[in-house]
This record gives structure tokens, C-alpha cells and sequence, in this order.
């Protein structure tokens, strides 16, 4: 267990609770995916439990399977999408891993042969691009 209680204020919590707008991509009963408005390459999508856990170390065994099974759909589908060489993902846990949001989230980044990360600097997304990108993962999740 964290040592930290889980803040239902974060910035997801609010995300998932709709009181911050976002460019959803996929829900189900478990999980919310949506894009990051702070992307690290095109297509950068996060996938959120809605269950409340800071991070992995928290969150009860049935969430963490139902977004490992979601993670994977997502994958596929930002790969597809986006025609990428590979999908990067990634999962941080507590400040010293790099995890800035406690609540439990994926990365999941479509990734393109030489084509490097960018750093997290903080800048956002247009929102038009956004909502373009969030359109062909959606288009293909829909099949």
C-alpha cells in the first residue's frame, strides 16, 4: 500500500467524473481512455481505471485486469490508427518513477521507426488535432 491516500481530486478523478473536459476515445464498465493533452508523440493516449488507486501498487487485482485488457485494445487500435512501426507503453508509480497524476493510469503511445519520444515539457495539444486524432481511434475501435 502507497503511504499517500488516494486524492479523489486529481485531475483524472475529475476527468472520469466529467467536470474537465477530454477527448474520449473508449469506455467500458472498468476503463476510460482519452488523449493526452500533453503528448509525448501523436496519438498519445491514456487509459484510467475508474476505480480510485494512486498507481499500481494500490489498486485491487480484478481493476488491474480488466485495464491490462483494455490497455491491449487500445494498443492495437492507436497502432492501427495511426499506421505505427510499434506502440510504447507505459506505467509509472510514486514521484520517484516520474508519476506526476496519483491516480492509476497507461501511456500508450504510438511509436514510428526514428522517430524519438518528446520530452513531457508540459506543452499542451490544439484541441483540433485532439479531437482529429481521437477520431481515428475511435474509428477504428468501432471497426
Amino acid at each position: 500500500m502507497s503511504s499517500t491516500a488516494y486524492d479523489p481530486n486529481n485531475i483524472f478523478a475529475k476527468i472520469l467524473r466529467g467536470e474537465i473536459p477530454s477527448h474520449r476515445v473508449y469506455e467500458d464498465e472498468s476503463v476510460v481512455a482519452f488523449m493526452d493533452v500533453m503528448p509525448q508523440g501523436t496519438g498519445h493516449t491514456l487509459v484510467v481505471p475508474k476505480a480510485p488507486s494512486r498507481n499500481l501498487l494500490d489498486a485491487e487485482p480484478a481493476a488491474l485486469g480488466q485495464l491490462a485488457i483494455a490497455v491491449q485494445k487500445l494498443a492495437r487500435a492507436v497502432k492501427a490508427a495511426f499506421v505505427a512501426d510499434g506502440v510504447t507503453v507505459l506505467q509509472f508509480n510514486e514521484p520517484a518513477s516520474g508519476q506526476t497524476v496519483y491516480h492509476l493510469h497507461v501511456h500508450v503511445i504510438p511509436r514510428f521507426e526514428g522517430v524519438p519520444l518528446k520530452p513531457h515539457t508540459g506543452d499542451m495539444e490544439k484541441p483540433d488535432v485532439l479531437a482529429a486524432n481521437a477520431d481515428k481511434i475511435r474509428a477504428v475501435l468501432k471497426g
